[in-house]
């Protein structure tokens, strides 16, 4: 109830305006795209909050030290050792087979300054191997709008997919404009 509270209000007397599909009604990958900013954190979360949305999130293990650990633990956050992405995706694969449901928010661009110039494949593999589906989250600084796109099953087919998720954000800047990276995974050729 507090957590609705706090959504509406946020959405009351912030400059930007939510402008969305509706929730999805069962577990999916809620792709958070472009993540440009910290701001992205508190825009999902004040989202989150107004749809009703139950989330997780996965963060750097370091964010769950000290006194942050309580609050980042509390608004869904799930700590993860990035040293080995194989290792993240069957630790959040293990989460849900145990019967946690969740919507799970994934940045696959990476941190707020991606310096590879590709996204993160973990979000691909997870809906693959949990069959979630995947919802398309976006921030757009040039409408000043962020929501909820479309939710749809992947196919396997990766370069297929991949095109219909950068047609989605071909016209989506970010917070941050100047940070955000082309929808593109390192590997798109087969199938996963």
């Amino acid at each position: 109830m507090i957590r609705g509270l706090i959504g509406r209000a946020f959405w009351v007397v912030s400059p930007w305006r939510l402008v969305t599909t509706q929730a999805p009604p069962r577990p999916t990958v809620l792709i958070g795209a472009p993540h440009t900013s910290n701001w992205d954190f508190v825009i999902m979360l004040a989202m989150a909050w107004r749809l009703g949305v139950r989330v997780r999130w996965l963060g750097k293990h370091t964010l769950f030290r000290g006194w942050a650990a309580p609050f980042f633990r509390a608004v869904g956050g799930i700590p993860v050792d990035r040293t080995n992405p194989a290792d993240v995706v069957d630790q959040v694969v293990e989460r849900i087979h145990s019967g946690a449901v969740f919507g799970l928010v994934i940045t696959p661009d990476g941190t707020r300054t991606n310096t590879t110039g590709y996204w993160k494949s973990g979000f691909y593999r997870i809906a693959r191997k949990t069959g979630m589906p995947v919802t398309l989250g976006y921030v757009d600084r040039t409408t000043m709008t962020c929501g909820l796109g479309p939710t749809f099953e992947l196919t396997g087919r990766v370069a297929e997919d991949m095109d219909r998720i950068r047609a989605f954000y071909a016209d989506k800047a970010g917070v941050k404009p100047e940070n955000r990276i082309e929808p593109r995974l390192r590997d798109e050729t087969g199938t996963i």
